[in-house]
């Protein structure tokens, strides 16, 4: 018999996973580490006031990015700016103003981060970025990374204060673990989907503390570099990612016929 099923491919609203993706996406996390602590901290702000501006612009940036109908490099890196700037001041208002803690926000914001995803994949069956096409899809997509991003800021000071690691010591630790996520991607079976996500989560904690290392005092075990200055050069450093690597919209085969 002949078959008549015919098979296109269908863009998403979301990057390819490619190095391009990775480079920029730990720049922008680092970023909103240093981006956040300037306006709370620097800019003597306060982490409510900080997070009620960064949550209007996220707001914002999130509302244009659902309503585009294709894949935009600079909105969706915009938004996700957002995400980890917002995610920072939210992080750092309910570990130190509200006296959670870190390990009390680490394991909070890692529940919802589950639930998110749970619901996400019971809802429309997968939690593939290549399946992020329309509102629903984005819309469970933007509130885990928005949960992943504050998460990253709670991890990452508990790892590198808390638990005594240092600034160095967890970058070492989450660059460790990446290396063992890329290694099980290269050299095993194992679910992509869910590497991915292992590894999108821990880019944020690893942005949390190389953005500390950049800006906090010597004494503290940091280099001491302006939040301004450093916030500005990781935006350099985005744009010119940007501009120089490609970026296109993940695809996924759709059978019809």
């Amino acid at each position: 018999m002949q078959d008549n099923h015919t098979a296109s491919l269908s863009f998403s609203k979301v990057p390819a996973v490619t190095a391009a993706f990775w480079l920029t996406k730990i720049a922008a996390t680092t970023l909103g580490e240093t981006g956040g602590d300037a306006v709370t901290m620097s800019m003597n702000l306060g982490y409510l006031t900080g997070t009620l501006i960064f949550a209007i612009i996220f707001l914002i940036a999130v509302t244009i990015q659902i309503n585009r109908h294709s894949f935009n490099k600079w909105i969706y890196w915009f938004t996700v700016v957002a995400t980890t700037t917002v995610g920072t001041t939210l992080a750092d208002f309910a570990d130190r103003s509200l006296g959670i803690g870190y390990l009390g926000g680490t394991l909070l914001l890692s529940t919802l981060l589950v639930l998110s995803l749970f619901l996400w994949k019971v809802t429309c069956g997968t939690v593939a970025v290549s399946s992020v096409s329309n509102g629903v899809t984005e819309t469970f997509y933007w509130v885990t990374i928005m949960f992943s991003q504050t998460l990253g800021t709670a991890l990452g000071d508990w790892t590198a204060d808390s638990e005594g690691l240092g600034y160095d010591g967890g970058i070492l630790l989450f660059v460790g673990a990446l290396a063992i996520i890329w290694a099980a991607s290269r050299f095993t079976s194992l679910s992509r989907t869910a590497l991915f996500w292992a590894a999108f989560i821990l880019t944020r904690p690893l942005g949390a503390v190389v953005g500390d290392f950049l800006d906090k005092p010597f004494a503290a075990g940091g280099l001491a570099l302006s939040r301004y200055g450093a916030s500005l050069a990781l935006a350099l450093m985005i744009i010119a990612f940007l501009v120089l690597l490609p970026q296109r919209p993940a695809t996924h085969r759709v059978t019809a016929g």
